[in-house]
């Protein structure tokens, strides 16, 4: 699917002479066309397939697999689809092996995948354990996401330093003790 851009750029002309802005002065001359392209960037992931960066999965024999494989602090950045306003957080992602392993870059680049569309930040969670779910088939997955959204800091309710957390589960990790395990490794963190 192609991000039409002559459309973006009509309706971004519309809006600023809708909120009774001179689309033609020097300052926003270029503005349509400035955002058309951030749009496009915005929402790049609509035309990739998140399972395509799980298809170099590599089959592991019994017994060569650890118990756990975690991936901390995945910065990304959305756009929320309620407002059009950008969420802009951390992606922790872990799960337990079965028979594949990934690539650690490979689950960064399934989460910006389905961060660069519309999203909301349950369903990100959700569709980001679904596809490492689909595509490595593990014992366990578990998503965690934090993220400050603009249009809580920005408008509304001006909350600038709040921030929201989401979790997603799958298998093994979705039993209470075991997330909570893997919750206290994301948090504490072992860093040399």
């Amino acid at each position: 699917m192609a991000i039409d851009t002559r459309r973006i750029e009509a309706a971004v002309a519309e809006i600023l002479a809708a909120i009774g802005e001179d689309v033609t002065r020097p300052g926003l001359l270029a503005t349509p066309k400035r955002v058309a392209a951030a749009y496009a960037e915005f929402f790049s992931g609509l035309a990739v397939d998140p399972l395509s960066h799980l298809a170099e999965a590599v089959d592991l024999e019994a017994g060569e697999l650890g118990e756990v494989v975690i991936v901390r602090d995945i910065r990304f950045r959305s756009v929320c689809e309620h407002h059009l306003l950008p969420f802009i957080g951390t992606a922790h992602v872990a799960y337990v092996p079965d028979q594949k392993v990934v690539g650690l870059g490979s689950l960064a680049h399934v989460v910006e995948t389905l961060a660069d569309r519309p999203q909301l930040q349950e369903r990100l969670g959700e569709e980001i354990a679904d596809a490492i779910q689909t595509g490595l088939a593990p014992l366990g997955v578990l998503v965690v996401l934090d993220a400050a959204h603009q249009c809580v800091t920005m408008r509304g309710p001006r909350q600038g330093s709040s921030s929201t957390v989401t979790l997603a589960s799958r298998g093994t990790l979705s039993e209470t003790s075991s997330r909570a395990e893997i919750i206290s490794l994301i948090g504490g963190g072992i860093r040399e």
